[in-house]
């Protein structure tokens, strides 16, 4: 059994008897520092390198590099790799430039979503020694509350990864029917979608849809309570999933990273709710598996032989003591697939 196998479901292991937290997707609660803490660390940097391209320096993708965390422990752990590293945040990139100035020799960063890296030139031309994919948002995006991710009261009805993209949550709460906006609810796992839409387009009639205050109001009115965080985290979050179209890139992203990943480079993918993780999960086992019946439903293609293997079967999740440094950590689920030699 390969080292990087071995160790990943010996983690899980220790995970599991210790307690695993529940998925929350984004609550909030805690403040953490500005700078965005990376999760499984060591677990992420294990996996990428014992892809065969760690030895040859290289190059690998961090399909989300956020303030460059993963990046910087890869690059130190691996002194001859090389990274592109894309993020769809500027502030992001420039965080990440800053926190990766020692490696500069090493490292180019754009600005282009995930599910473009795979045709980045020096990619299509070398293939990638490795992939990292760390999904969701990071503690400075939700920590800044005029990006419209928080359910703090106030905070603008915004929620874009990329500020220019065209279309703000506000904007689609503006213009969407409520056949779209239940759909995107449901997809993003909404408390009671198809009654949150409906009160959602009647209330828009009197007034527009501005700040978080606006949207978690009409969350209690339809569930005749106080809602619990983790019922608004569920909200914004199906928001910020339809306004960022973040299903549709990963399970475009997917197989074209699959592809571009050279002989026996590993993908490894952390998630931090269960929309992600599915997807995730079952691409995996497809690409692993040829008699994997995946549901008709999911477009991720799957192949007709075994392109590789799931290097953990069941997720690694962080450890007691991560989560209690780092309370965000707590929902994150990593997944890592090698690709054949």
């Amino acid at each position: 059994m390969p080292k990087t196998t071995t160790s990943l479901r010996r983690y899980s292991r220790e995970r599991e008897s210790a307690g695993a937290g529940g998925e929350s997707g984004d609550v909030e609660g805690d403040r953490p520092a500005r700078r965005h803490r990376p999760v499984l660390v060591e677990q992420v940097v294990t996996a990428l390198t014992t892809g065969r391209g760690a030895s040859s320096g290289g190059l690998y993708l961090d399909g989300t590099v956020g303030d460059g965390g993963h990046a910087a422990a890869l690059l130190t752990q691996c002194p001859e790799c090389r990274l592109l590293g894309v993020d769809r945040d500027p502030e992001a990139l420039k965080t990440a430039r800053r926190r990766l100035s020692p490696f500069a020799g090493r490292v180019r960063l754009a600005a282009i979503s995930f599910r473009d890296a795979a045709g980045d030139p020096e990619v299509r031309r070398e293939g990638l020694a490795g992939a990292l994919l760390d999904l969701g948002v990071s503690s400075r995006q939700l920590d800044e509350d005029g990006r419209g991710f928080t359910f703090r009261r106030g905070a603008p009805l915004d929620m874009r990864m990329d500020p220019g993209a065209p279309e703000t949550a506000a904007a689609f709460l503006a213009r969407t029917t409520r056949a779209e906006l239940a759909r995107a609810l449901r997809l993003g796992e909404a408390p009671r979608p198809a009654a949150l839409a409906q009160r959602i387009v009647r209330r828009r009639r009197v007034r527009p849809f501005r700040t978080s205050d606006d949207l978690v109001g009409v969350l209690e009115a339809t569930l005749g309570r106080r809602s619990a965080p983790s019922e608004r985290a569920r909200l914004f979050q199906a928001l910020r999933m339809h306004v960022n179209d973040e299903a549709a890139a990963l399970k475009e992203a997917l197989p074209a990273i699959r592809e571009a990943l050279r002989p026996g480079a590993v993908l490894v993918v952390v998630s931090y709710h269960s929309v992600e993780d599915r997807i995730v999960k079952r691409a995996f086992r497809s690409w692993s598996d040829p008699g994997f019946d995946a549901p008709r439903r999911l477009p991720v293609s799957a192949p007709t032989a075994s392109t590789g293997e799931e290097l953990n079967r069941r997720p690694v999740l962080p450890g007691a003591a991560e989560v209690a440094a780092n309370p965000r950590a707590r929902s994150a689920r990593l997944r890592a697939w090698r690709r054949a030699a």
